[in-house]
């Protein structure tokens, strides 16, 4: 059990650093080998991803395949790699369970299951193996990430975001101040980019799961 008086502790620790040196610290407060770094290789990622890499060049970024990325993502997943180094280990569904959303196009039928199928349950399957989950979540993408704190604790495991509480112009100036390659979609007006079927134009998560209540994967839920 996560004792919730130590995630109050680290909170108040953490709140008052940076964001490079809430990871610094990260390192320190836990072992390196049970920290599990996730990324989307979407229009954000790239700070989180260039941050863990120039402090710790060999933390792994897992990468959840779902099958139905934009190929433009592929390709800045695999540029980003080249680039910068990086050692990703991709993540995927069930190739029978991929199979059968596929077939009978959940996306569109039921998005949620489709979700868990090829995000959530790939990700369960290795939680137990870390301590810490950390991901790239903005409280300026929807309300529900408003609420999060840096350390969070979900389903047992501590979850650690330490971009949380920046800007959107934050992440802007890192970007430009380290001429880091963005998503080329952004250009074309993606701002929160997934899966083919449920992502379109739009600011934030506006472009995700339109016509729908649906505004989270439930990854993070």
């Amino acid at each position: 059990m996560i004792d919730r008086t130590e995630i109050r502790g680290l909170n108040d620790r953490y709140v008052l650093l940076d964001f490079k040196s809430r990871i610094e610290e990260l390192y320190k407060d836990f072992r390196k080998e049970r920290i599990l770094l996730t990324s989307s290789f979407g229009s954000t990622s790239i700070m989180l991803i260039h941050l863990f890499n120039s402090i710790n060049p060999e933390q792994e970024v897992h990468f959840i395949d779902t099958t139905y990325h934009f190929k433009e993502t592929l390709k800045y997943r695999n540029r980003l790699i080249k680039t910068l180094g990086l050692k990703v280990r991709v993540v995927k569904a069930n190739k029978l369970e991929n199979k059968f959303t596929r077939q009978n196009q959940l996306w569109a039928s039921n998005p949620n299951l489709c979700c868990y199928i090829n995000k959530i349950n790939p990700l369960d399957l290795i939680k137990p193996n870390f301590d810490v989950w950390v991901s790239g979540l903005l409280r300026f993408q929807n309300g529900f990430r408003k609420e999060l704190n840096v350390f969070e604790a979900k389903a047992e495991m501590l979850n650690f975001y330490p971009l949380i509480d920046i800007t959107r112009e934050e992440v802007g100036q890192y970007i430009n101040i380290y001429d880091l390659p963005v998503h080329p979609l952004v250009y074309e007006g993606y701002d929160s980019i997934s899966c083919t079927h449920c992502t379109k134009k739009g600011n934030n998560r506006a472009g995700r799961w339109i016509d729908s209540a649906k505004d989270e994967c439930g990854l993070h839920y």
